[in-house]
């Protein structure tokens, strides 16, 4: 597994940090072989213990994450934080490090705001008193704009965000990620890696298309050594508002997530069913939990947030 900024060339890779790097067979026409033999990339980041000091106010750092694009990362991600700041005690922050396809800004009703800068960092943008949120898409012009960067820019902004925004005392801080195993989740664990992180929330939908690259992520994070809290199956039927009765639109073909916790031995924190109010609530930026607060979906949303995994 390779955590470094440059991106090895073939899976034998020795890795920036190791001893062979840049000096075994495999390095051989690598255009970064120079600067690994040099023991430059073998230096750790002093970002690192940086911002390990700055989120050392933050009591909890949970990733959302799933190797799937389209399972609703940023819509659990999006309601895990109002769920957890409905406690007017807790302080809480999302932190979108999407960069390609920022969505939180939309979701969180927060499309035009802008970031401004001052003594202590970057301000967060505020849904309420007790809700921070940090995005790439306010720093954008519009929010169609491309962002058309190459990773290692990738993780420079990842970098900032978690270094130099102004996080201050939090309870809970939230990170929604890409789909994948790539560039921005090396780059989050690894500039996490000097601060305790309580783990991942890993989300996937029923079928199996989606569970093939849920276990990779999940695989991605038994290597890391990222904490697993649990998984969330989305999009877990449809409950009919009128008769109550509930379909499957996304056919749990294999046994669903349900399934793959018992085989991998991991904690399923619930299923939430499919409702087209939530894709509303998330186009209007409206939180579906206050809106719908008696709906199914809504109800599961509380009780993960009741469990002890929280």
């Amino acid at each position: 597994i390779y955590l470094g900024l440059l991106p090895p060339r073939q899976n034998n890779c020795p890795g920036t940090t190791s001893e062979q790097a840049g000096k075994s067979s495999s390095c051989e026409g690598c255009p970064n072989q120079k600067v690994c033999a040099s023991g430059a990339t073998k230096a750790p980041d002093p970002a690192i213990a940086e911002i390990g000091a700055k989120l050392s106010t933050v009591k909890h750092k949970i990733l959302v994450l799933s190797g799937k694009g389209g399972v609703g990362k940023s819509t659990f991600s999006a309601h895990l934080a109002h769920a957890l700041a409905s406690d007017s005690t807790k302080e809480v922050a999302l932190l979108d490090v999407d960069i390609c396809g920022p969505s939180i800004p939309r979701i969180m009703g927060l499309e035009g705001e802008q970031v401004h800068q001052s003594g202590s960092g970057w301000s967060p943008v505020y849904v309420d008193d007790n809700l921070a949120v940090m995005s790439i898409g306010f720093l954008l012009s519009s929010p169609d704009d491309a962002v058309i960067w190459r990773g290692p820019k990738k993780n420079g902004m990842i970098k900032q965000f978690l270094r130099d925004v102004d996080w201050g005392d939090l309870d809970y801080l939230i990170v929604d990620t890409p789909p994948g195993t790539s560039d921005e989740h090396l780059s989050i664990v690894q500039y996490l890696s000097a601060t305790h992180v309580d783990g991942a929330v890993i989300i996937t939908t029923p079928q199996e298309v989606s569970l093939q690259d849920v276990r990779k992520e999940i695989r991605f994070c038994q290597k890391v050594k990222l904490p697993i809290i649990g998984v969330v199956e989305n999009m877990s039927g449809f409950v009919c508002p009128s008769c109550k009765n509930t379909s499957q639109i996304f056919p749990p073909t294999t046994g669903g997530a349900e399934r793959m916790c018992a085989d991998l031995n991991l904690p399923l924190l619930g299923k939430v069913p499919l409702d087209p109010r939530i894709a509303r609530s998330c186009d209007e930026g409206k939180s579906f939990l206050n809106e719908v607060p008696d709906s199914p979906s809504a109800e599961v949303y509380q009780n993960i947030v009741q469990s002890e995994c929280f």
